[in-house]
């Protein structure tokens, strides 16, 4: 159990999806009203999703997220936000170059192609700031696609094989591959996991740095921040398990 004196001294850092909220579902008035009026007046905040920003903001209530909270990372923490404003973002076009980019997205849309799923739909790959978001049912699909795609990936493995194979193909890449969410996977460079928005916090010598995820098991795209000798990890299975275990530890 750990006593909060002063909300300088500890930061809660807490996944989105499956976390906070339903995967890709907005944050109920319930666990809003519990992190801004409870916690955070206890202790010093943070997001820290896989996702880009603007989806981070669409399940957390609209871009006021920036302010609400003391720090927001997006996209594992490759774009990074203090006290409403940015500071830093990675560039993954930058780091590997277009010729190599091309080469790992044509890989992957011709490994799609050949992929036979109950739907398929739209937007395959998302390119974003710091990571390549795979997707083989399409982010394009509706809620109830999505439900049925993570249950039929939870019985035949899609994104489990998909990924194994991408790890034979591109060895010397230096690639990572993170599953997270219901329906895709991320890609990003070695060290560019959740553990690089540790980088932007540890300079403010917290006493106690806690994260809350859902994946956290190897594979899962909480695993290495959960994981980090530098954190406290907690694995939490819904957004009322967060809270229950919330005021278990800090007795709110």
């Amino acid at each position: 159990m750990s006593e909060l004196k002063n909300r300088e001294d500890v930061i809660c850092m807490f996944d989105v999806d499956g976390t906070l909220t339903v995967p890709r579902q907005r944050i109920n008035q319930e666990t809003e009203d519990y992190l801004q009026n409870k916690l955070k007046p206890k202790c010093t905040v943070g997001l820290v999703g896989g996702s880009d920003l603007k989806k981070i903001a669409e399940q957390m209530g609209g871009m006021d997220v920036l302010n609400k909270f003391d720090y927001v990372f997006a996209e594992n923490g490759l774009v990074a936000y203090k006290n409403g404003s940015l500071i830093g973002q990675m560039n993954i076009q930058e780091h590997m170059g277009e010729e190599k980019l091309q080469i790992f997205i044509n890989y992957a849309l011709n490994y799609m192609s050949k992929l036979t799923l109950p739907v398929k739909r739209g937007n395959f790959i998302e390119f974003r700031s710091g990571l390549i978001n795979v997707c083989p049912v399409g982010r394009s699909c509706s809620q109830a696609e999505r439900d049925g795609f993570a249950a039929y990936d939870k019985e035949h493995r899609i994104r489990e094989k998909f990924v194994s194979d991408l790890k034979k193909q591109f060895p010397d890449f230096g690639l990572v591959f993170s599953i997270g969410g219901q329906i895709s996977f991320d890609v990003f460079p070695t060290g560019w996991d959740k553990t690089y928005s540790l980088s932007y916090i540890e300079k403010n010598n917290f006493k106690e740095i806690h994260f809350f995820g859902d994946k956290t098991a190897p594979g899962g795209n909480d695993h290495e921040i959960f994981e980090d000798v530098r954190t406290i990890g907690h694995t939490v299975t819904s957004p009322e398990d967060t809270i229950q275990q919330l005021n278990s530890l800090f007795q709110l």
